[in-house]
């Protein structure tokens, strides 16, 4: 099993969106290293922390898990898409998904917070100029996470 950090602008999808909803595709991700942590690395069942980002309070919002396979991001063909990609072509598709499942929401773990906790400190999101949507969080940091996030 592997763990992820997944950020999302919650005026895009939320932690309470994915939580009406149940299951979200993962769409927009215009990052040839983050899709291919989609395309080649993530799996069924693997633990996503639910990151707010690009808001007033940024942190992880939520718990959700990998529910599908990485398949091709149909948002990249539609020209009224803001992730729209005039050089992907259906048969040869620059951009995949996954889809992602709720789990639980629970309180925010702002990222002042994570950058004051030691146990947290070598987490990619929290590297100076780190601004890729998904990065992967190795066990004892996510264990870390899930600590404070269920301590307060």
């Amino acid at each position: 099993m592997n763990y992820w950090l997944m950020k999302s602008e919650p005026d895009e999808a939320s932690i309470l969106d994915l939580q009406r909803a149940g299951t979200l595709p993962w769409t927009g991700v215009r990052n040839y290293q983050a899709r291919n942590f989609m395309r080649d690395d993530m799996q069924l069942g693997d633990g996503v922390l639910f990151y707010h980002s690009s808001c007033p309070e940024p942190g992880i919002a939520g718990l959700a898990e990998v529910s599908s396979a990485a398949y091709t991001d149909a948002t990249q063909f539609d020209p009224a898409s803001p992730y729209f990609d005039a050089k992907s072509k259906p048969d040869t598709p620059r951009w995949v998904h996954v889809d992602v499942r709720w789990r639980e929401t629970t309180r925010l773990l702002s990222l002042k917070e994570m950058r004051e906790a030691p146990e947290l400190a070598s987490m990619r999101v929290l590297e100076r100029g780190s601004r890729l949507s998904i990065t992967p969080v190795t066990p004892a940091e996510w264990q870390a996470v899930l600590k404070r996030l269920h301590a307060a």
